[in-house]
């Protein structure tokens, strides 16, 4: 069973940033895609960003040049460096692996909140 612990979030001012930690704390397979999510209230959870093990890397729209995912394959862990926030980057956030069979595991969330 892979546990996903994230670390990083916090309350923040428009224009700030904040990096957050996706670390698995038990053996992933090698193969596998890591990515963040996020949830903002009311809404439906959406892609924010994912890095396969080979470092292929997809952002939605709306944090492109602003957001930054990265990955240490050695840690088992996900970053997400998050630069110019906007009050609508306002959510939960949470980290993701995905197997290629279609397994799929899930952190708690880390909540951000960007104030404007």
């Amino acid at each position: 069973q892979v546990q996903l612990v994230e670390s990083g979030g916090g309350l923040v001012q428009a224009g700030g940033s904040l990096r957050l930690t996706c670390a698995a704390t038990s053996h992933i397979f090698s193969v596998n895609t890591m990515g963040w999510y996020r949830q903002a209230p009311g809404k439906q959870r959406e892609l924010v960003a994912t890095i396969t093990d080979g470092g292929r890397i997809n952002y939605v729209d709306s944090v492109k040049g602003r957001f930054t995912i990265s990955r240490d394959n050695a840690k088992n862990t996900v970053y997400l460096q998050m630069n110019s926030l906007k009050p609508e980057d306002t959510a939960v956030y949470y980290c993701n692996v995905h197997y290629p069979i279609g397994k799929d595991y899930w952190g708690k969330g880390t909540l951000v909140t960007v104030s404007s």
